[in-house]
């Protein structure tokens, strides 16, 4: 007897079609499980037995085979059980083979049949509708499957309900799409911060054009603060931003209760973390940190207390957006769009400027310090910008600066700019950050005078052709934060003001 169904494999974020083939052949009892598992899928023979026998079922003597096709990708991880369950379900004709091709079956099974919680649910259910297939998933990932769109989706608690609904003498209910509840995170109002003018002034900029910032100043002047408040004035995630976040995070298993993201990650891991926590990569090549904050900030304090190996590591994610993880078997590759925004003391002690507290080896401990950090990272940071410590008038004054809603109205309008100009020009980009080459010298064109000052500046700056383009962007973001089409001087000598910060 024989039955197949289908499954999914995952790639990073691209999700593969896998035959589930049960074959119940005559010969000496054996159960095998061929096509590349991993110990994982191996060990699902021993989970389904137990889930039969936990049913009141039990498997014929015969040779069981389970082919997993095709069979030179390497099959990771438990949610295999509840398709290889099906199919032994189907060729036993306990179930009707006809009424499983219509789905694509996901969930890890408990020794009592139970249909455990698995990662990865709602890219497998957009993959299935893509198909013009329904899913059949666990009972708590359902809310998360439901974002996937119009498909028939089963969302199980046991094996035998899934046997009942086949047999027709249950019905599964479809499940109602989830979503997160809005965090505390929401609630961080730029008002708290006292003084900081200038660094509210480039945190706008950066959320304005989706630039890196980087905030040198000594410790407590408020980089951290100003920092957790970036989320806070950018728009919210669009629903295709929402559902790309959210396949990699359940992808990740960091989903709360399988709810679809509504606001836009604020990553910021400790300076301790590995270059796999930080880019991705491991056992299994999870998503790092940077993918993690995918469409929204990722935020590095204490920039050169990182790992220079994790920290070169960046490099390449940030220029394309994407990171790659090369494996002995194969490349997993995950979005990894996101706003850098880091944060250094001037030096290891931290107060540099303040020669009553500066330690005895200023300014040389300055330098020493900052050359932890590569200047071709340096160079792929858009706006520098130093942040002083708050004087005692500026703590004592009990009014704050504008709040976070009326900077994230000014950031929306600039945003709305760009995004309107580079649909009119039919490109797939939404900000000045990710504009370059040809389109970059389209956007940003220069009258004489500011081709003059920017010429200079290039020279006595000695920029390279990567900050050539990135003052380009931040003069451009500046013209559109005023609403004006034209690249004015005043708006490239802004642009200059952020550059790297020396000491």
């Amino acid at each position: 007897m024989f039955a197949r169904l289908n499954t999914v494999a995952f790639q990073g974020i691209e999700v593969i079609t896998i035959d589930v083939e049960a074959l119940l052949a005559s010969g000496m009892g054996r159960f095998s499980i061929v096509g590349l598992p991993d110990k994982a899928v191996a060990e699902s023979r021993d989970r389904v037995y137990s889930a039969f026998h936990g049913l009141g079922l039990s498997l014929p003597f015969d040779k069981i085979t389970i082919n997993l096709a095709p069979a030179d990708v390497q099959k990771e991880g438990s949610h295999y059980d509840l398709p290889i369950a099906l199919a032994l379900l189907a060729a036993l004709r306990l179930i009707p083979p006809d009424g499983l091709t219509e789905y694509i079956a996901i969930g890890e099974l408990s020794l009592d049949g139970r249909i455990n919680a698995i990662l990865g649910v709602l890219p497998a259910a957009i993959h299935a509708a893509s198909l013009g297939k329904g899913l059949i998933c666990p009972k708590a990932c359902g809310g998360e499957a439901a974002w996937a769109g119009d498909i028939s989706i089963l969302p199980a608690e046991t094996l035998l309900s899934l046997i009942n609904h086949f047999k027709g003498t249950q019905v599964i209910s479809p499940p109602e799409p989830l979503m997160e509840a809005p965090t505390s995170q929401t609630m961080l109002d730029l008002r708290d911060i006292k003084g900081q003018e200038t660094a509210k002034r480039a945190l706008e900029i950066a959320a304005s054009g989706g630039h890196n910032l980087l905030m040198l100043g000594p410790p407590g002047a408020g980089k951290s603060m100003l920092a957790a408040r970036l989320p806070g004035i950018l728009p919210p995630l669009t629903p295709q931003e929402a559902l790309e976040g959210t396949m990699i995070h359940s992808l990740a298993g960091k989903l709360q209760e399988g709810k679809l993201i509504r606001t836009r990650p604020f990553r910021d891991p400790h300076h301790s973390a590995s270059m796999p926590a930080l880019v991705g990569g491991g056992l299994r090549a999870q998503p790092g940190e940077i993918s993690l904050a995918h469409r929204g900030v990722l935020f590095l304090d204490e920039l050169p207390e990182f790992s220079r190996t994790t920290l070169e590591a960046l490099r390449q994610p940030l220029e394309a957006g994407k990171t790659l993880i090369s494996r002995a078997n194969a490349h997993v590759t995950y979005p990894s769009q996101v706003q850098l925004v880091a944060a250094m003391n001037p030096c290891r002690c931290g107060y540099l400027s303040d020669v009553s507290r500066a330690c005895s080896r200023a300014p040389k401990c300055a330098r020493d310090y900052q050359s932890k950090i590569s200047g071709p990272l340096f160079d792929r940071i858009d706006l520098h910008v130093e942040v002083a410590e708050v004087l005692a008038e500026d703590l004592m004054r009990c009014e704050g600066g504008e709040s976070s809603l009326a900077v994230a109205e000014r950031v929306k309008k600039a945003q709305d700019l760009q995004e309107s100009r580079y649909k009119s020009l039919g490109l797939p980009i939404r900000l000045n950050a990710h504009a370059d080459g040809q389109v970059l010298d389209k956007v940003t064109s220069l009258d004489e005078e500011g081709l003059a000052l920017l010429k200079k500046a290039t020279e006595s700056f000695k920029l390279s052709a990567r900050g050539y383009r990135r003052v380009l962007r931040v003069a451009r973001t500046l013209a559109d934060m005023t609403q004006t089409e034209k690249v004015k001087a005043a708006h490239l000598a802004e642009a200059l003001s952020y550059r790297r910060v020396h000491f």
